[in-house]
Formats: structure tokens, C-alpha cells, sequence
């Protein structure tokens, strides 16, 4: 990584930046193409939805600029129930709980001298209209202090009810992304997923996995962009081809009244352990971007 002071270090953070911009426009306008492709089965007769964008910031008033970011959320379509995918750049100073919620997990060098940081990623949940169509997750991103900086990301599968050849070809799909980089990757990241997606209160997990990371860093800038582009390329061909063979299934009132149900769990992750989530509140991030994740219906028994 090319040092702080340096041009060549600017000119990375805004690659990382322009790539995950190019990524939401990859992906809307694929979910916009399956809303088209839905003609028959339940809802065919609804319009076919379409993202709506929204700016973002993360400074209040007074602050002065701290970045900000882009929503792109669709609503009511014929296959997307709610499905938002939100891009930010932000930067500034660490706040005190916010310097804690990332040194809980490793040492940081400098921080406490100089909190300076800056972030930058891509933010995806799809919550399907259809229970036969699993809801899902991904997120790649980079993150920068003067001490240090690494990728995150990943993403995981929450079916209504898990089907083992969804299942089988989501990992697949992830495997192959990660062993193009390093065959250690995917079994380290998996097991990451499953204990990271894990709902400790009801002792289950949120759904069947996938992967996830966080502090990757190899100390190859190069390397570990090129890592996080394939993660977040191989999305669409782990998700689309499972949306595509189930989104004109019939399914009954019941097989709703579970979806709502499994909603209700994704939701009480998302507020309860999810450190997106939590970051984004605590470095005072637009909430309506940070809680985009939250399904339009659910319900608890």
C-alpha cells in the first residue's frame, strides 16, 4: 500500500471507491433485469420495480463534509419485495466507542494518537417477494486508519426453507472465487460465516452461510482489492441462478406466514450483533442507510 502521504495513496482509495460504485450498478441493473423476467406466476401483474436512488451524508450540521454515500433501493417489485444496495465513502475522526468497537478485535497502531479514518464499501440485502425465494446478503469494503488499513467483507444465503442444491451451488460459486486467490480462503471464510451468522439468543443460524472476513490484510494492496472484486463479482453468479429457478413457484399462505417469521430473526441479528450496523450508528451514519437492511414485513411468533 502505497504510503499516507503519498499521491499514489489517493489514487488507490478512490479505486476502491469507483469499483464499488461500478459493482451497485452491476447489480441493479441485474435484479432490475429478473423484475422484467418475471412475467408469469404470483405478482407477474405488478410493475416491474425499479431502484430508486437517494444521496446520503454522514456529517450532521456544522460538522463539515465527512462523506457520505448513495442508496439504491427498489420496493414492491414483482420479485424484490424490498431489496436496497447502498454504496458509501466516509471519512473523519473515530469517535471514542467507535475506536473501541475496532480494537475489541485486534490492536490498532496509532489510533489513540490519530483517529483519522476513512471507509469505503458496498451494502446489499435482498428480502424476496416470494418465500420460495431465499433472502441474501453480501457486503465487500475497504477501511483505512493511519496505522493500518484491510478489506471486509462477504456475503450469506437466508432461504425460508434451505434447499441442499441452492445451497451446494452458493458455496460452490464462493469457493471458486476464493481459490483463485488462495485455496486456505474459502474453508477459513466459511467458518467465519457460520460462526460470525450465527443468532446466539435462539442458538441457530440466520440462514446457510456463505462467507465472510474481516482485517484482511496481506500486506499486498493489489492482492487483496483483487480478492475483494472477485467476492463481490461472484455474487450474481452464486445468487441469480438460485432467484431465477424459484421466483414463479406457487407457494401458499403458510409458506408467507414462515417467511414473515424468518424475517423477524434476520431482523433481530441485524439490530443485536451486526457490526455494520452497529458501526454505522455509532460513527453517525445516515440511519435510514444503516437500517436499510430491515425487512418491510415481519413478524415474531
Amino acid at each position: 500500500m502505497p504510503s499516507d502521504n503519498s499521491s499514489d495513496f489517493e489514487a488507490s482509495k478512490a479505486q476502491a471507491s469507483t469499483w464499488f460504485a461500478e459493482l451497485r450498478d452491476a447489480i441493479c441493473a441485474a435484479f432490475e433485469g429478473l423484475e422484467d423476467a418475471q412475467t408469469t406466476g404470483l405478482h407477474a401483474e405488478l410493475p416491474a420495480g425499479r431502484f430508486e436512488r437517494k444521496q446520503t451524508r454522514r456529517a450532521g450540521e456544522g460538522q463539515g463534509d465527512q462523506g457520505g454515500g448513495m442508496m439504491s433501493v427498489m420496493r414492491g417489485g414483482r420479485c424484490f419485495e424490498k431489496v436496497g444496495v447502498n454504496i458509501s465513502t466516509v471519512y473523519g475522526e473515530l469517535g471514542a466507542q467507535a475506536q473501541r468497537s475496532l480494537t475489541a478485535r485486534r490492536e490498532i497502531p496509532g489510533l489513540a494518537d490519530d483517529p483519522r479514518f476513512w471507509a469505503a464499501g458496498i451494502s446489499l440485502v435482498a428480502h424476496m417477494r416470494s418465500p420460495k425465494c431465499p433472502a441474501v446478503h453480501m457486503n465487500t469494503r475497504m477501511f483505512w486508519t493511519p496505522g493500518a488499513w484491510w478489506f471486509g467483507g462477504g456475503t450469506d444465503l437466508n432461504p425460508m426453507v434451505p434447499v441442499d442444491q441452492d445451497t451446494d451451488f452458493f458455496h460452490t460459486v464462493l469457493q471458486a472465487a476464493c481459490d483463485r486467490h488462495d485455496p486456505a480462503y474459502y474453508p477459513r471464510y466459511k467458518a467465519w460465516a457460520d460462526e460470525y451468522f450465527m443468532i446466539r439468543h435462539w442458538n441457530e443460524p440466520r440462514g446457510v452461510g456463505g462467507i465472510f472476513y474481516d482485517d484482511h490484510c496481506t500486506g499486498d494492496w493489489d492482492a487483496d482489492f483483487a480478492f475483494t472484486q472477485d467476492v463481490g463479482r461472484a455474487f450474481l453468479d452464486a445468487y441469480l441462478p438460485i432467484t431465477q429457478r424459484h421466483m414463479t413457484e406457487a407457494w401458499t399462505e403458510a409458506d408467507r406466514e414462515h417467511q414473515l417469521i424468518r424475517r423477524g430473526r434476520y431482523a433481530e441479528f441485524n439490530l443485536v450483533y451486526d457490526r455494520g450496523t452497529k458501526f454505522g450508528l455509532e460513527t453517525g451514519h445516515n440511519p435510514e442507510a444503516v437500517l436499510m437492511s430491515l425487512p418491510p414485513v415481519a413478524k415474531w411468533p
